[in-house]
């Protein structure tokens, strides 16, 4: 039986509406929320791909297929169209922001990456403020991100992790861009300024976390050697210290020098120390700075860690022309935080605390940070003289007329056997360390007036006036445990000695040994000698308490989940860290190293807004 044309046609409209039915030219398929954000949020530099933003602009002109062949040729015709508009359109500014920087990675040419830059500028800093693109917009902070990436893109130094700045013309892909540099700031007292490098693209390893400034301008790290006149240490600083800094390229009116051919910038250099932001065009706008990635990057370079054990055994920090040291200069007004390391250990091991109260403005504004550094095997009253004569000259250099209270208050933290030198510049000794080791006052022996003199400064001490708060972590008042065993002895008799102990060591020893309380003795102790139980040194220390002037604060680690009292954190035990006279004391169920426990450091936290009136 033949199917009439009027039946066909109405079989065939059926399926079609059955076929619709499964597929409608356009509709919705639910997917999971993390698929769904990643597709909202994909951008250039997380994925390589442009952000749907991009997208739509280079579309509502019909430039995506010629983007995706020939992405110069649809750049170019973007370009156009924006300057033919009466003010340029910020969607048009920002997808050749984003375009331009997509086409420089592919493509490797320096002018887009500099366009990238130009474009991202002009969209965020209107000469108009009212068209400022809201901070609730997406693209707010990715033309961010583009401009300090393309910056640092852009001024490399090819083949190398370096950038370079210069008063020169570069070419753009529409034009030049003519900028001028100002190289003052690369001089920075007496030290100059080299190798810059951008630290935001490091992995960070090593700290617990990573804090960073986010702003505008690109982050960078920068040597800063001293100048071949200049005495080693004579800024506190170290030889190698890197230095933060935040580059900025500023376009005065940008909207308006980008419809021409040639712009004008100015490259401008910013200490990041205390530069967190900068005016442009009437607005206080916060600098890109990267703390966590300079403090990792400059450490990652520094010596100390080959000097913790070589500094116990050979004492290779005896020749440092000082021993107290900061990460940038000294600062008028701002309290001195001295950390002071312990035994085979090195001011690196401060990193996670100084990363944790550095990222905190309260703390950053009120404080700065010194370290001690001293060879650990030496014995404990010389390396606290040498704490106490160090912190004297920072006081006598710094503020010689008493003017800056600051200086008057500083709060040092010891760990472990920095505990004890941290002590010993909180008590009043008077001679009863040297009675413990004489029969006779110490003006009786028969000795040359160096080792006089040495002997007075390491074996009598008062509370020194500039102590204004002391915390001990982990500190073996009463000694350590582990420092009495036959492995540790054994350590401590390969220590080698600075000459000037070694010479007072033999101008005692050539007195009548009758005149000494301690017998049999061949060499001066070592710190595993005096931090060893039962020890004269320890013996005495631990019974004298922290002047009632100088609030003491205990921090101590004890391992497990049992009793606190008869507990240890493997190297101290809980009865040898508490002390009666400490206003506060926490215990971090931790081993030794607590110094990097989250615990301990919101603890020095809490201390150290206490001590400013700042909780």
């Amino acid at each position: 039986m033949l199917i009439s044309s009027q039946k066909m046609l109405s079989v065939l409209l059926g399926l079609t509406l059955l076929v619709a039915g499964c597929a409608t030219p356009v509709g919705v398929e639910r997917v999971d929320p993390r698929t769904a954000h990643r597709a909202l949020t994909r951008n250039v530099l997380s994925s390589g791909h442009l952000s749907e933003p991009s997208v739509i602009a280079f579309e509502q002109f019909d430039l995506r297929v010629l983007l995706d062949s020939e992405p110069d040729r649809a750049l170019a015709a973007l370009h156009d169209i924006m300057r033919a508009q009466s003010e340029p359109k910020p969607d048009v500014l920002f997808a050749l922001a984003e375009g331009s920087f997509q086409h420089a990675e592919v493509s490797g040419d320096r002018a887009y990456f500099l366009a990238s830059v130009v474009y991202a500028y002009a969209f965020l800093f209107p000469e108009d403020h009212a068209r400022t693109p809201s901070p609730y917009d997406p693209r707010y902070r990715l033309a961010c991100d583009l401009y300090n990436r393309g910056l640092t893109a852009g001024f490399a130094i090819e083949g190398s992790a370096e950038v370079v700045f210069q008063t020169a013309t570069y070419a753009l892909p529409f034009g030049q861009l003519a900028v001028t540099y100002d190289a003052t700031p690369e001089h920075w007292g007496a030290r100059r300024l080299s190798r810059f490098v951008p630290v935001a693209d490091l992995e960070v390893r090593g700290l617990r976390n990573r804090y960073r400034h986010s702003g505008i301008g690109a982050p960078l790290a920068a040597d800063a050697p001293l100048a071949e006149q200049a005495v080693n240490g004579s800024d506190f600083l170290p030889q190698k210290i890197k230095v933060p800094l935040n580059a900025l390229l500023r376009i005065d009116e940008p909207r308006r020098q980008i419809r021409g051919e040639r712009i004008e910038a100015a490259v401008e250099l910013r200490i990041g120390f205390d530069a967190y932001t900068v005016e442009i065009e009437g607005r206080e706008v916060p600098l890109e700075l990267e703390g966590t990635a300079h403090l990792a990057y400059m450490l990652a370079e520094s010596s100390i860690w080959e000097r913790e054990y070589k500094g116990f055994i050979f004492g290779d920090l005896t020749h440092e022309e000082t021993r107290l040291l900061g990460l940038r200069p000294y600062v008028r007004g701002r309290t001195p935080v001295v950390l002071v390391h312990g035994t085979a250990s090195s001011a690196g091991r401060w990193a996670d605390m100084l990363n944790d109260l550095g990222s905190d403005p309260r703390i950053r504004e009120n404080y700065q940070f010194w370290f001690f550094n001293y060879d650990t095997g030496n014995p404990v009253a010389y390396s606290a003289m040498l704490l106490r004569e160090s912190l004297r000259a920072a006081v006598q250099r710094f503020d010689p007329d008493g003017t800056d209270p600051a200086l008057r208050e500083m709060v040092l933290v010891g760990h472990s056997q920095g505990g004890l030198l941290v002590k010993m510049t909180s008590v009043d000794s008077g001679d009863r360390f040297w009675n413990e080791m004489s029969r006779v006052p110490l003006e009786e022996l028969d000795v040359e007036p160096e080792t006089r003199e040495l002997l007075e400064g390491a074996l009598f001490m008062e509370p020194e006036p500039y102590v204004g708060r002391v915390v001990f972590i982990a500190t073996p008042h009463r000694g350590s445990f582990r420092a009495g065993n036959r492995v540790a002895h054994w350590l401590s008799g390969l220590v080698k000695l600075p000459s000037q102990l070694g010479r007072a060591g033999i101008d005692l020893l050539n007195n009548e040994a009758s005149l000494f309380r301690v017998q049999g003795m061949k060499r001066l102790p070592s710190s595993v000698d005096n931090m060893t139980p039962g020890n004269s040194l320890v013996k005495v220390l631990s019974s004298l308490p922290v002047s009632a002037d100088i609030p003491a604060h205990s921090i101590i680690a004890v391992k497990g989940d049992g009793p606190v009292e008869g507990g240890n954190d493997g190297i101290v035990e809980y009865s040898s860290a508490h002390i009666d006279e400490a206003v506060s004391e926490l215990v971090v169920r931790s081993h030794h190293s607590v110094q990097d426990h989250p615990h301990a450091i919101e603890e020095v936290r809490r201390i150290l807004l206490l001590h400013r009136g700042l909780d």
